[in-house]
């Protein structure tokens, strides 16, 4: 009979950062790969959930990741021009519920300033005539489509900005891109006050042009618009939509499917979010 005291049974998270001490200390994560693997591990042991996991895992695709992959493209930005009136200002701000808007000269390409739709509150109680956009507008941030995600988050935080613009190889405007839009990578889908389908999953937003959840079963959809889309191979509208683009589009990507237009409004790298649908005229 031996002297030596028994040892406890090891547990699996004891095991686990034994694990993690070894490949720290002897070199053994040496690639993006290998952490992630360490992660999924944690997970698997309970010692981290799946929205952890999902926010390391956004962490190091920021690294990765363009700007271009991330921002709101060109055609789908929301511009208001120098020249404008306070009144069209304010139905502008109304109609489209932001909060930043890129201020325009002479063309789409000439950006001269951010105005915050706060800036207008002011003149809710005084005249127009004491409104002068030039004292308003704030400094553009400009940034290359090839900028890396966590490069600009960084320059977000240094420079307090909430909003850049993206320019192409040529110095043309091709899209912009927020602080939430780089967040939204890490942590996922932020909604806000102005994210208009909530509890709902379809808005009409006029005749023709409706705002769609991407996870609005295909029946609701079918019966909504009188339609007879398959239901046996797909649940939801964005499962059918996301097939028939051949891939996973990105925001801003457009695909017609019989009388409707797909704009994609919201979207990550595993479903799609949110559909601006576009009835053809007649």
């Amino acid at each position: 009979m031996t002297d030596e005291p028994r040892r406890s049974a090891e547990t699996p998270n004891q095991r686990w950062l034994q694990r993690l001490a070894r490949r720290f200390g002897g070199g053994g994560i040496r690639t993006r790969e290998d952490l992630l693997a360490l992660l999924a591990d944690a997970r698997n042991l309970q010692l981290m959930d799946a929205d952890a996991l999902t926010m390391f895992q956004g962490i190091l695709e920021t690294a990765e990741t363009q700007v271009r992959d991330i921002m709101v493209p060109r055609a789908q930005m929301t511009f208001v021009e120098r020249v404008w009136p306070l009144e069209k200002l304010v139905h502008e701000v109304v109609e489209s519920g932001h909060s930043r808007f890129p201020v325009i000269g002479e063309s789409r390409d000439e950006i001269v300033g951010i105005l915050l739709a706060k800036d207008l509150l002011r003149f809710s109680t005084v005249g127009a005539g004491a409104f002068d956009i030039a004292r308003w507008l704030r400094p553009v941030q400009f940034v290359p489509e090839s900028k890396r995600v966590n490069v600009l988050l960084k320059e977000f935080k240094r420079g307090r900005n909430h909003m850049a613009i993206v320019v192409d190889e040529y110095g043309g405007v091709a899209g912009l891109v927020t602080i939430e839009d780089v967040l939204e990578q890490i942590v996922g889908e932020i909604d806000d006050e102005y994210d208009e389908v909530e509890g709902a999953h379809i808005l009409k937003q006029d005749e023709r042009r409706f705002l769609v959840a991407g996870l609005t079963p295909l029946e609701e959809f079918n019966e909504y618009f009188q339609v007879e889309f398959p239901t046996e191979e797909f649940d939801t509208i964005g499962g059918l939509v996301t097939h028939r683009f051949g891939h996973m589009p990105k925001r801003g990507e457009s695909l017609r499917i019989e009388k409707f237009n797909f704009n994609v409004q919201r979207a990550d790298n595993r479903r799609v979010h949110l559909l601006q649908v576009t009835l053809a005229p007649g």
